[in-house]
């Protein structure tokens, strides 16, 4: 059964990676910033797009941005 795309949250660390990518960093300076590893930030990013359903981190971006979150 499919997510209503309203039902779906993120914490307040997801945020604050998304508003990283948003502000057009790469993953390693967003990683750094964020004190996690490259590899650490992009498994992230991976998980937050298959939970929201969407294919890249940009369209996460979208989503979040859509929701006034970042």
């Amino acid at each position: 059964m499919a997510r209503r795309p309203d039902d779906l949250r993120l914490n307040e660390e997801e945020i604050r990676l998304l508003a990283q990518i948003a502000s057009g960093v790469t993953a390693d300076v967003a990683a750094r910033k964020l004190e996690l590893s490259a590899r650490t930030l992009r498994r992230r990013l991976r998980t937050i797009c298959d939970r929201l359903e969407v294919n890249t981190p940009i369209e996460a971006v979208v989503w979040a941005a859509r929701r006034q979150l970042i």
